[in-house]
């Protein structure tokens, strides 16, 4: 299969594809998605062929806004209206309730719930509207990989199993959306991201964040709570503390082969790199290493493979927490000890 790169202005053939229930990737703010249609159940389970992804594992139904939402819920609640007047278009994801029959258990991982979201992308926004449906939307990447921030990421992870990609340039956040489940009892963050706890109780008061680990048997409600994510080839090193990374230098050199590292400038300049390290700048501080994370991935997986990489740690408060978990579950909770 040829994959067709597609321009911002080519949706209506990139939406054509869709409504003929071939894959296509798509740009958002986040990351880029791999788009099907989801009301076409043949098309959504390519998706889980093509990324290699369980079948447990559900997608988010990627939409123009709430009146595609409610073609497919129950009535939403009045929570639901003010967090989407709030946050949508946006970087914010909804669990809510399905009324009966109305997506494909392949779309929902066989719950009764669904996941959606209305991205801030006017590309992706024109495609969904060109094809008249809502279409699912997990990364366009190989599952388990980083995620792609860059049409050229997609590409390499799926040329050739997917019709096309739409390439609008790079994501903008760099994360994945927040994701929250308003049909817990208390509404539950299942996935930090760059709409944070603070940003939503500001919003609608008390929520909660949630730390439970799917078991082995169980359905998780939401993307990335179960299995590997985000793993580059090498395995990642977290360093907790600006002061450890002398120490970690140190232990990098004494390493056979080259070593990345992962930092914000000011840690990058004031630490004498050994001539086996290679540097990776993560910028000025968290928001813009949240916003590069998977690139340097990226980087020193298939411009400048390495076996280990070191990468810079924060505190896991507000964007500190998405990026904290998008980079322990990359490392699989590896820290480096002095």
């Amino acid at each position: 299969m040829d994959t067709q790169i597609f321009k911002p202005d080519e949706v209506t053939a990139a939406a054509a594809l869709l409504k003929a229930g071939q894959l296509v990737a798509f740009p958002t703010e986040t990351v880029y998605g791999l788009g099907a249609d989801a009301t076409n159940e043949h098309a959504v389970k390519q998706v889980y062929a093509a990324k290699g992804r369980p079948s447990d594992n559900p997608l988010i139904v990627t939409v123009t806004g709430p009146d595609m939402v409610t073609q497919y819920t129950e009535p939403l609640s009045a929570t639901a209206k003010q967090l989407m007047q709030h946050f949508w278009p946006g970087s914010l994801t909804l669990i809510l309730n399905l009324r009966p029959g109305t997506l494909s258990k392949a779309v929902t991982g066989g719950l009764s719930t669904a996941a959606f979201r209305n991205p801030q992308n006017q590309t992706t926004l024109n495609l969904i509207q060109a094809a008249g449906v809502p279409i699912v939307g997990p990364s366009a990447n190989t599952s388990g990989k980083p995620s792609p921030t860059l049409a050229e990421h997609v590409y390499h992870d799926l040329k050739g199993k997917i019709a096309g990609i739409v390439d609008d340039g790079p994501a903008a956040v760099g994360v994945e959306s927040t994701i929250l489940d308003l049909t817990a009892d208390v509404p539950t963050i299942l996935r930090p991201g760059a709409v944070t706890e603070e940003d939503l109780a500001a919003v609608i008061g008390t929520v909660r964040s949630n730390h439970h680990k799917v078991g082995a048997t169980e359905v998780p409600k939401a993307p990335g709570m179960k299995y590997k994510h985000y793993a580059p080839n090498a395995q990642v090193y977290i360093v907790d503390q600006v002061t450890d990374w002398p120490a970690a230098l140190a232990w990098a050199q004494t390493l056979d082969g080259p070593v990345g590292a992962m930092a914000l400038d000011d840690v990058l300049a004031a630490n004498l790199l050994p001539a086996n390290v290679e540097a990776f700048s993560l910028g000025q501080n968290v928001a813009s290493a949240s916003h590069r994370l998977f690139d340097g991935l990226r980087h020193f997986d298939l411009e400048s493979p390495v076996k280990t990489i070191l990468t810079q740690g924060f505190a896991a408060t507000g964007l500190g927490a998405a990026y904290m978990n998008r980079l322990n579950k990359s490392a699989g909770q590896t820290h480096f000890q002095k």
